[in-house]
């Protein structure tokens, strides 16, 4: 698969794309990440590999910019400023991550394969839940025992 790790960023489709960001102008790359994430959302019966790579990655850059998500610090991610993303692409970014992890996925499948494909998934999930965190409780349980 062109993989050598489990991060976002440790393949040659997903390098390729941060790449791509560089050597796009600033205002170019907010559309370049919402396509990579619509490439994924929107895949007809089978995601394959390059569009499920290049959406985890889209997605592990969207996540950098919310509450919680952890910077992309790959040698392989982009060096170039992202600028932020439309609060659109946080549920976007969850479209196409749960398409990554779903069936007739090939990332997902190649993964399965794989000793690494849990903890691959777990990155995967890691990200999802930075993108759409479940809202806090305001005020506490309603009972107390």
């Amino acid at each position: 698969m062109g993989t050598w790790d489990i991060g976002h960023f440790d393949n040659d489709t997903a390098a390729d794309f941060a790449g791509a960001l560089d050597d796009a102008e600033s205002a170019e790359r907010k559309s370049i990440l919402r396509s990579a994430l619509l490439g994924a959302a929107r895949a007809g019966e089978y995601l394959d590999f390059d569009e499920g790579a290049e959406s985890v990655a889209a997605a592990a850059l969207v996540a950098a910019q919310c509450p919680g998500g952890a910077a992309v610090e790959s040698a392989y991610g982009p060096g170039a400023e992202i600028p932020p993303p439309a609060v659109e692409l946080r549920g976007l970014a969850v479209e196409a991550l749960d398409r990554v992890v779903a069936e007739e996925s090939e990332l997902a499948e190649l993964w399965d394969e794989t000793e690494e494909g849990p903890a691959w998934r777990r990155g995967v999930r890691a990200l999802r839940d930075v993108l759409e965190p479940v809202p806090p409780t305001v005020g506490g349980p309603l009972f107390e025992v």
